[in-house]
C-alpha cells in the first residue's frame, strides 16, 4: 500500500502547487467549495510527505521499540507514541501553509477561478477593483493590505509554534 501512495504523492508533488490548484478548480468550477478542495490537494501532498517521514522515524525511536517490547498492542502505540510524536512538528508548518493557501485563494479568485462574483473574497475585491484604480485606490489596496496582514499573521503564528515547539525538545 505504502509504494502506490508513495507514487501518487510523487506525481502530485511534481507539479507546482499553485498549478495543481488551477487543474482542480478548472475541472470543479469557480465555486468557494471547489477553491478550498483545490488549495487542499494543492498542499497536501507535501504534509502527506511529511507526516510519513516523521512517522517513519518516530517508529524506529527507543520508546516505541520499549512499549513494543512491553507487548503494548499496535493501536496502542499507534495513537500513544507514534501520533502524537510524528504530528507534533507539523503544527507550525500548518500555521505557516494556512497564510500561504490564503494568498493562493486569493490569486485563483482573482483571476476568475475561486467564488462567484456576488460573494465576498479578498481576491474577488481585488479583481473587481482592478478597473477603478486610478479613481478609488481603496478599491485596490484595503483588500492586498487584508491578505498580506492575514497571511504575515499566521507566518508569525507558525513561527512562534516552531519555535515553542524547539524550545520544549531541549
Amino acid at each position: 500500500m505504502a509504494g502506490p501512495v508513495n507514487r501518487l504523492l510523487e506525481i502530485l508533488l511534481a507539479f507546482p502547487t499553485l498549478l495543481l490548484a488551477l487543474l482542480f478548480v478548472a475541472l470543479l468550477g469557480p465555486s468557494a467549495s471547489s477553491l478550498l478542495i483545490s488549495v487542499g490537494i494543492g498542499t497536501a501532498p507535501g504534509y502527506a510527505r511529511l507526516v510519513r517521514a516523521q512517522a517513519l522515524k518516530v517508529r524506529q525511536s527507543g520508546y516505541v521499540e520499549a512499549a513494543r517490547a512491553l507487548g503494548h498492542p499496535w493501536h496502542r502505540l499507534f495513537l500513544q507514541h507514534i501520533a502524537p510524536n510524528a504530528f507534533r512538528p507539523l503544527v507550525s508548518l500548518v500555521a505557516l501553509g494556512i497564510g500561504q493557501s490564503v494568498v493562493w485563494a486569493s490569486g485563483l479568485s482573482f483571476l476568475g477561478l475561486g467564488v462567484v462574483p456576488p460573494s465576498p473574497e479578498w481576491g474577488a475585491l481585488l479583481e473587481a477593483g482592478k478597473i477603478n484604480v486610478t479613481v478609488a485606490w481603496w478599491l485596490e489596496v484595503l483588500p492586498g493590505i487584508a491578505i498580506v496582514l492575514v497571511a504575515l499573521s499566521f507566518t508569525q503564528i507558525g513561527r512562534y509554534l516552531q519555535q515553542r515547539a524547539e524550545g520544549e525538545s531541549r
